[in-house]
C-alpha cells in the first residue's frame, strides 16, 4: 500500500471514529488569558482569531484563505498526514467539515510569537477530527499574512490510543523532512539563541546548565504526564531525576526547527529512540530568561511504567 492510499485508509477511519462524537458542547472562539497575550503580539492574536473564527463556522472557502496557495505545508506530527500543497489541505476541510456536529468549536487557548512565526495553542471539539476532543500544538510559520507552514503535535493518550492506531499512518510511512527547509529559519535572534542553549544542555544531560536558563519563578510542564514543576531548584531537581525519562532529552536530540519572537515562541525537536518528535514552547522575559516551559509529545509512544517513573521524578527529596 503506497502513501497515498495508506492515507485515505487513515482517514477515512478517523472520519468513521468521529461520527460517534456525537454532539459537542458548544464552546465560543476564546482568547488567551492576558498572561500569555503578553508573549504575543496583537497582529498575531487578531490572525489566529479570524482563522479559528472562520475554520469554527465550517467553510472550507473561508478558512482555507488563511493559507498561502503559492507555499503551504501542513503537517499532523502525530498522525503522520502531509498536506503538502493548499489544494490538498482545502481538499480535507472540504470532506469533514459538512460532517461536523453542530456546534463545534475549534479555538486558540494560548499564542506565543508573531506574525513572522508563531506556536497557538487550541482544541478542536469532539466529532471534529474523531471522537474525543484534541488539545493540539501549532507551530506556524507566515509570509505576506498568510500561513505557509503549520505543524500539529497533540498527545495520543489524550485522544484515545485504540482510535489514534486506526488513524494513523505506520511509523515507516511518516514523513522524515516536515519541511522547515521551505519556510527557513526566521524566528527571533533571542528565542533562536535560547531554544538552541536548552536543547545543547538536555540533550547532553545537563541539568545544572539548563536551569540556569530558567528565571528564578519560572514553570516547567509536561503536558503528557501532567507534570507541573515551579522555580529554578524544583526544575533542576526535576530535570536530574528524569534522566533518561524525559522526552526531548539525552543524547541525539537535535533542534528541527524554531518560531516565535523575542517574547517567546518554541522549537521543534527530533530525537531517537521510542518518541522521535515533539515541540518545546518558550515565554521569555526581557533578560531572555525562560518564565515558562511546557514539552507536548505522543504519549501513545510510551507505557504506563514509563509515565509512572517519570511523575515520580517530580516528588521533591
Amino acid at each position: 500500500m503506497d502513501n497515498t492510499s495508506t492515507q485515505g485508509w487513515a482517514r477515512r477511519n478517523l472520519l468513521k471514529t468521529g461520527a460517534l462524537g456525537g454532539s459537542a458542547v458548544a464552546a465560543g472562539l476564546l482568547l488567551p488569558s492576558s498572561a500569555s497575550a503578553r508573549s504575543a503580539s496583537p497582529n498575531v492574536m487578531q490572525w489566529f482569531s479570524a482563522y479559528f473564527r472562520d475554520k469554527s463556522t465550517a467553510d472550507p472557502d473561508a478558512t482555507m484563505a488563511h493559507f498561502s496557495k503559492r507555499q503551504l505545508n501542513y503537517i499532523d506530527a502525530i498522525l503522520g498526514w502531509p498536506f503538502n500543497t493548499w489544494q490538498s489541505l482545502y481538499d480535507l476541510f472540504a470532506e469533514v467539515m459538512p460532517n461536523w456536529p453542530a456546534g463545534a468549536r475549534s479555538y486558540p487557548t494560548r499564542i506565543i510569537g508573531d506574525t513572522t512565526s508563531a506556536i497557538v495553542y487550541f482544541t478542536n471539539n469532539a466529532g471534529l477530527f474523531g471522537p474525543s476532543e484534541m488539545r493540539s500544538i501549532g507551530v506556524v510559520n507566515f509570509a505576506n499574512g498568510k500561513a505557509t507552514r503549520w505543524i500539529d503535535y497533540w498527545d495520543g493518550r489524550h485522544f484515545g490510543v485504540a482510535d489514534l492506531e486506526r488513524a494513523k499512518l505506520p511509523d515507516d510511512q511518516f514523513p522524515a523532512d516536515f519541511r522547515e527547509s521551505t519556510v527557513g529559519e526566521t524566528a527571533a535572534p533571542r528565542i533562536r539563541q535560547v531554544a538552541a542553549q536548552l536543547n545543547r544542555a538536555l540533550a547532553a544531560d545537563d541539568p545544572a546548565s539548563a536551569t540556569a536558563l530558567f528565571a528564578p519563578d519560572a514553570s516547567f510542564v509536561d503536558l503528557v504526564s501532567h507534570i507541573q514543576v515551579v522555580g529554578r531548584r524544583h526544575i533542576g531537581s526535576f530535570l536530574t531525576g528524569a534522566r533518561g525519562l524525559l522526552p526531548g532529552t539525552g543524547r541525539g536530540v537535535k533542534v528541527r526547527h524554531v518560531v516565535g519572537s523575542n517574547a517567546g515562541g518554541g522549537y521543534e525537536w527530533t530525537a531517537p529512540g521510542p518518541v522521535p518528535r515533539g515541540v518545546n514552547t518558550l515565554e521569555l522575559d526581557d533578560q531572555g530568561r525562560i518564565t515558562s516551559f511546557a514539552s507536548m509529545w505522543d504519549g501513545a509512544r510510551a507505557d504506563d511504567d514509563h509515565l509512572l517513573h517519570l511523575a515520580a521524578a517530580a516528588i521533591e527529596r
